[in-house]
């Protein structure tokens, strides 16, 4: 019985008129390769190629049934390729809602696992609010509840900020909490925005009331302010998943470990979908992964 791999074979040494440049392209061992052409021309019985140094000739033999399997080969290839792309396609669709660091670093390293296409639509609360409500995704991911007609949210995770400075950066002791609180005044603040949203929380819990400081940098996102204090920039408050590797490369310090800050994070999703199985499936997929 003919073998489907010699015809492969007999095809790319055909094309490149080399065993061992055909037994490279298809990743095989040369011997393997002549294994397949001298099977095949067992099968045939008579000679597909001249041999010559360096060079394989096909007969006309050879020519004859290069001509006839091509295209039945490629055929049965386009096929495969069809249905293997079926077979993905056929896989649920996860089109969810996210910050881009919470995404980048929690979601995209485990997205191969999800058994399901992943479609991902990264922005602020509002944004991200709009596109659920505009039905764009099918489950959004953020810390506000953000009031709206038929919007359910549910407890997803507490993310947890911690004070993040350069490594050498001076970290003083203080006798009380004025103190502190002067000397966090004084320094360089790097933020993401002009509101200063965890930093007026960890003010509220740590000192029980409003910032008295203004950051000296704005930037665009949070992966920007970590790299902005790696370079000695000044100091803000991190979420602890962006910084294993930071830490572990000694590019930044938690200072005051004690003195952290935690944010409740939510899944959101239309009401009307609540008892969608696909949203059962995509929960229970985005809790197992945190």
């Amino acid at each position: 019985m003919v073998d489907f791999e010699w015809y492969r074979s007999f095809i790319s040494i055909y094309k490149h008129s080399s065993v061992s440049e055909a037994a490279r392209t298809r990743m095989m061992t040369q011997p393997a390769m002549s294994q397949h052409l001298a099977s095949l021309e067992a099968e045939v019985g008579e000679p597909l190629f001249t041999r010559a140094p360096r060079k394989m000739i096909p007969t006309e033999r050879g020519k004859a049934l290069y001509t006839q399997v091509v295209p039945l080969i490629e055929a049965l290839e386009e096929t495969s390729q069809t249905l293997k792309t079926s077979a993905i396609n056929s896989q649920p669709v996860l089109r969810v809602g996210s910050a881009h660091e919470f995404f980048r670093e929690k979601i995209a390293p485990h997205i191969g696992s999800y058994q399901m296409r992943v479609i991902a639509y990264l922005g602020v609360a509002s944004k991200l609010l709009k596109w659920l409500l505009e039905e764009k995704v099918d489950i959004i991911i953020m810390s506000k509840k953000l009031t709206a007609p038929g919007i359910e949210y549910i407890p997803y995770m507490q993310e947890e900020f911690a004070l993040v400075a350069p490594p050498d950066y001076d970290e003083p002791t203080f006798e009380d909490k004025a103190s502190f609180e002067a000397w966090l005044c004084a320094q360089p603040w790097i933020s993401y925005d002009l509101d200063l949203p965890i930093i007026r929380r960890f003010w509220r819990e740590h000192f029980q009331k409003r910032p008295q400081t203004h950051p000296t940098h704005v930037v665009p996102d949070l992966h920007s302010v970590l790299k902005a204090i790696e370079h000695g920039a000044g100091i803000s408050l991190i979420p602890t998943f962006m910084l294993d590797d930071h830490l572990f490369r000694d590019k930044v310090k938690i200072m005051y470990p004690s003195c952290t800050v935690h944010n409740d994070l939510y899944l959101a999703y239309p009401l009307k979908n609540r008892n969608s199985p696909h949203l059962k499936t995509w929960i229970e997929t985005l809790k197992r992964k945190v």
